[in-house]
């Protein structure tokens, strides 16, 4: 039995047991390796001999490369790069002895085992050089993390001192970070015991490589923002490693604008909001690109059991009919525990409403808000909907139809969804639609319902005169006003409609608290 530690090669931790005594059937005694990292120890050790032997033959087979080795950080540079490209990471400990068995001092360890070789400053200084240099742009960040180890098996303290000292630092947005950097501070977030509120990689000043090079200590943060990226399937893997590792802290993943979010990865993403380690509770994934194959995915996590998603952000997307019908079969699910849906600008049209709308009326429904701003709705999508607020089992409480292609026919259909004694709406934004005075008109006669419980009421650029002002103000002289917000910004008021509104802020009902 060999129990220790073995200095310089890092490792090794007090391992307890090394051999293992077996008889077989020639009563001979042998010996198996209890531990693996002995196995990786050895194979380095071996390789580290051939190299000092000149065994060119089994080197080049080991390397698969033709050319010959000319100097030690030549060979430690290629076998490094042989395990970068190794997507389980097999070779990651044996690269990490070798490097560690480079050093002069490592070799007297081990005595007359190895021949000391090309151990000179000099090429040792070409060794660490070579190691903050690597690129790893296509590389799994896992992997590229290895890079940073391998330094400190050649006692090189510098990066992870500079890293420490990055830390401590109250400007760390101004201070560069190599790629080396980053490996170093991924890896040192991940085993940190505190958990990092928000890891968002554009506040750090590196490049795009050290950016991904970060990604890995998504392990520990419970916020993390990936915004502008260019990613492989590999880099996904590693997300959605930490939505399903025990315990999983992540609870925010912001995703924006990331092209390269592709079928397989949205595919990643969903199988891991399935996993039952996963508590992700908000996914944001705007402006991007799905298609109808990722919005079943996505359907498919909503469906799951237990579903911990309560706010999903697709705006700025080509979703299209076809997609929000996928994703509306998840909404309706009963594990569906959906509280917020943002789909601004996703090409919708009055079919998308009618989708909507079912899965409102689903039982029960979680939903609580959603904007639907920038669609094609038009007034026959807004129909549907208001039909859908009225049933009991809809409890949505903030609607956005931002710039939805609206007249004032619509404000039928709202001011009747506002009379139901089942409407639990209270936010309201009609922004940007040619409502007109006459279709604010319609609306204040839902405003003036004693059913109606609306806080917030937002009409910013709907084309509207002094004459709606006078519609308002009568509406909200009603016992009682709920109304807390209302926005009138961006329309042709004059002095005349400001005065009206005026005398209704003296009115003992009034409850406004901000008026735009």
């Amino acid at each position: 039995m060999w129990t220790g530690r073995l200095r310089g090669v890092g490792v090794l931790r007090s391992l307890t047991e090394i051999f293992k005594r077996e008889s077989v059937i020639f009563q001979k005694s042998v010996y198996c390796f209890v531990h693996l990292s002995i196995q990786e120890f050895l194979a380095a050790v071996y390789m580290f001999h051939r190299y000092t032997r000149k065994d060119t033959a089994v080197i080049n087979q080991f390397l698969k490369y033709s050319k010959p080795i000319t100097s030690l950080d030549d060979f430690l540079r290629r076998t490094l790069r042989k395990s970068l490209k190794s997507e389980n990471g097999h070779l990651d400990l044996f690269v990490r002895f070798l490097h560690g068995l480079s050093l002069e001092s490592n070799q007297r360890i081990l005595g007359g085992l190895l021949d000391q070789r090309d151990s000179h400053p000099e090429t040792i200084q070409k060794v660490l050089n070579n190691l903050k240099k690597v690129n790893s742009d296509k590389i799994s960040p896992d992997r590229s993390i290895n890079i940073f180890h391998c330094l400190m098996e050649m006692k090189d303290q510098s990066v992870h001192q500079e890293i420490q000292e990055f830390l401590k630092s109250e400007k760390k947005s101004k201070r560069r970070l190599s790629v080396i950097h980053c490996s170093a501070l991924a890896y040192l977030l991940q085993m940190s015991e505190e958990v990092l509120d928000e890891l968002d990689l554009l506040q750090y000043n590196t490049s795009v490589e050290g950016r991904r090079r970060l990604i890995p200590a998504v392990r520990n943060c419970r916020k993390f923002v990936l915004a502008d990226s260019f990613l492989s399937t590999s880099h996904w893997e590693v997300v959605a490693s930490a939505m399903m590792s025990n315990p999983s802290h992540l609870r925010e993943l912001s995703l924006s604008r990331n092209k390269s979010l592709t079928n397989a990865g949205i595919k990643l993403l969903s199988s891991a909001m399935m996993h039952p380690n996963c508590r992700l509770e908000t996914l944001r994934l705007s402006h991007g690109s799905l298609s109808e194959i990722r919005c079943g995915s996505l359907a498919s996590a909503l469906r799951s059991n237990p579903s911990h998603l309560r706010v999903l952000e697709l705006s700025y997307i080509s979703l299209e009919d076809s997609g929000m019908k996928l994703l509306c079969s998840g909404l309706e699910s009963l594990n569906c525990q959906l509280e917020t849906l943002r789909l601004s600008d996703c090409w919708l049209s009055e079919i998308s409403c009618d989708s909507l709308a079912s899965a409102l009326r689903s039982n029960p429904s979680h939903l609580r808000e959603l904007d639907l701003s920038w669609n094609q709705l038009k007034d026959p999508g807004v129909k549907l909907l208001c039909g859908a607020l009225q049933d009991p089992l809809c409890e949505l409480e903030t609607l956005s139809l931002w710039d939805c292609s609206l007249s004032k026919t619509s404000c039928d259909s709202v001011a009747s969804a506002l009379k139901s004694n089942l409407s639990h709406l209270r936010v309201l934004d009609l922004s940007f639609n040619t409502l007109q005075d006459s279709g604010v008109k319609r609306l204040c006669s839902g405003l003036e319902s004693p059913n109606c419980k609306l806080e917030r009421l937002r009409l910013s650029g709907c084309s509207l005169s002094e004459i709606s002002c006078g519609s308002l103000a009568s509406a909200l002289r009603s016992n009682p006003s709920h109304l807390r917000e209302l926005d009138l910004s961006q329309n042709q008021l004059q002095d005349s409609g400001v005065e009206l509104l005026c005398g209704f802020l003296h009115f003992p009902n009034c409850r406004l608290e901000t008026l735009r």
